[in-house]
């Protein structure tokens, strides 16, 4: 089996210059999607959401990425990478552009538009950026790569929540929120007090918006060189000429549903840790909305750990089975163990603390998972990262999964339902073990198991 061959044709400073854009997108990458985290408990309240509207706002900006992944894939064909990652950018343009429609009148319906183009403009993104890390050298420091470019996703991650509560969410607006929760407001009072709620967001996303425009020209006409994955990504066959389908590809469809995991459990970790501080006392106006910054700065400390280890003295394989592995036990001390921990300004149950220490071995599943699944894909690379980021669609199911799971348990208090339903990572995490361990090596559906 062939590997990756790195690019020679680019002198070094072209090189360098390449990894700070592309550590630029995903600092965008994250920046538009972990604000999510904090978006979900917002629009509940500004907007008034049942539990389960409040998951769409997740399920319709991730969602986009199962139904555009793969035509993403033949636009990245035919237009390239660079020109592709401007369309992307001015998607999500867009999609940033409809929030100030969205909050003027409090549609919520425009909310989940904008949501769904920001989404489908960052499935484009991400069918260009990661196989373009992946390639752009040798496949056994792939992790090390994606480490590198996945610090700008993670910082985004730390601060998303951080900008987002300092600039929509003024003083004035927290002791709002705290009256409207505490039902001081009702008919045209309470509605006069979500609009103005609901309004900052209107001048942060606008800005955003042009932004997010001009740098999808700064992109079009940088200095990355354009890829042919069909090159360098050579086939683990060769010239591959003896498979005729994606599908032929264990690592990939096994990958596939890895990632599909892992990103999936990522936000219900996320996504669900506000709400989960809430059964416990903590409110959004308080110190619980700093919470999934808290996990997003260790899944950046992570990052620096894949940076400092892989591939030097750590094997990227061997790095995503023992991350995996320590999320397991997470998952099943989130369901063993409780028991009341003062940290941080709150009182929370201890079983909250495990779910945010998840964010530190996260760091490195993705970045092990999506080399794997990718390589020696040949012409097939684009496709195959196509399907790799329609796995992303995880976070859109997976927290609906997890919060049906939360009405099974309707008998029990929120705070017992919520957390019994997480017993859902357990077999997702042994899933991505499995596959660091054994599955990744499936070269056939119909042949013995033959090691990389």
């Amino acid at each position: 089996m062939s590997t990756t061959a790195p690019i020679h044709v680019q002198d070094k400073r072209t090189t360098v210059q390449s990894m700070i854009i592309l550590a630029c997108l995903f600092f965008i990458f994250g920046l538009v999607s972990w604000v999510n985290t904090i978006l979900i408990p917002y629009f509940q309240l500004t907007l008034q959401l049942s539990s389960f509207q409040s998951y769409l706002v997740t399920f319709a900006f991730y969602i986009a990425y199962l139904i555009m992944a793969i035509p993403s894939s033949f636009l990245l064909n035919k237009a390239g990478y660079k020109k592709g990652m401007m369309l992307g950018l001015w998607c999500m343009a867009l999609g940033a552009f409809l929030f100030v429609p969205a909050a003027y009148w409090r549609i919520y319906q425009i909310f989940l538009f904008g949501l769904f183009l920001l989404g489908v403009g960052l499935a484009i993104l991400q069918s260009a950026a990661n196989p373009y890390v992946t390639i752009v050298g040798p496949i056994e420091s792939a992790a090390k790569r994606m480490s590198i470019v996945g610090t700008g996703n993670k910082l985004a991650g730390v601060i998303a929540n951080l900008v987002f509560a300092a600039v929509v969410i003024r003083e004035s607006d927290r002791v709002l929120m705290r009256e409207i929760e505490a039902g001081n407001y009702t008919g045209a009072t309470l509605e006069k007090a979500l609009d103005t709620l609901i309004k900052g967001v209107m001048t942060p996303y606008l800005i955003l918006a042009i932004a997010l425009f001009l740098f999808g020209i700064i992109i079009r006409y940088s200095v990355l060189p354009e890829l042919d994955p069909s090159v360098i990504n050579k086939n683990r066959d060769g010239d591959g000429n003896d498979r005729n389908s994606i599908f032929q590809y264990p690592a990939l469809i096994l990958g596939v549903i890895a990632m599909f995991f892992h990103i999936g459990t990522q936000m219900i970790a996320l996504g669900t840790s506000i709400q989960y501080a809430g059964t416990m006392g903590e409110s959004l106006a308080g110190p619980a909305k700093n919470i999934p910054s808290y996990t997003m700065f260790l899944t950046f400390i992570g990052y620096f750990l894949g940076i400092a280890l892989i591939p030097k003295y750590l094997n990227q394989r061997h790095a995503l089975v023992i991350c995996a592995s320590i999320n397991l036990i997470l998952s099943t001390l989130i369901l063993t163990t409780s028991g009341p921990v003062n940290f941080l300004g709150m009182t929370t149950d201890i079983s909250l603390w495990y779910l945010v220490m998840m964010g530190l071995p996260n760091a490195l599943l993705y970045a092990g998972i999506w080399p794997l699944a990718i390589n020696g894909l040949g012409k097939y690379t684009n496709l195959g990262s196509a399907f790799l980021v329609m796995a992303l669609c995880g976070s859109a199911i997976m927290p609906i999964v997890y919060n049906a799971f939360v009405g099974l348990n309707a008998t029990l208090s929120l705070i017992d339902a919520m957390k019994k339903a997480y017993w859902i990572l357990i077999p997702c995490f042994a899933y991505i073990v499995w596959y660091g361990a054994q599955g990744y090596k499936i070269n056939s559906w119909k042949k013995e198991i033959s090691p990389i």
